[in-house]
C-alpha cells in the first residue's frame, strides 16, 4: 500500500459513519464512471444484412410459414387434450 493510502484509511476511521458512507459512495460513483461499459447495446439497423441468404439453408418466408404452421398444429393438439 501507498503511503497515500494509508494516510487515507486512517482519516477515514476519524469520520462519522454517514460520513464514511457518503465517502464510498463517492468513490464507487468516481470509480464507475472511469469504467468502460461493460456492453453497448447494438441498433437493429447495426446488424441489418449480416447473416449471409439464406440463413441457415431455408428462405425466410419459409421459415416463418413453416414455424407458424408447427405453432398452430401444437396448439391444436394442446387444446384436444384438454
Amino acid at each position: 500500500m501507498s503511503a497515500q493510502l494509508d494516510s487515507l484509511l486512517k482519516q477515514i476511521d476519524l469520520l462519522t459513519a454517514d460520513d464514511q458512507l457518503r465517502l464510498v459512495s463517492y468513490a464507487a460513483e468516481k470509480a464507475r464512471r472511469k469504467m468502460p461499459l461493460a456492453r453497448t447495446h447494438r441498433k437493429w439497423k447495426d446488424v441489418c444484412g449480416m447473416l449471409p441468404y439464406p440463413a441457415l439453408g431455408e428462405d425466410a418466408q419459409a421459415y416463418i410459414s413453416r414455424t407458424r404452421r408447427e405453432g398452430d398444429e401444437h396448439r391444436e393438439q394442446l387444446l384436444r387434450r384438454a
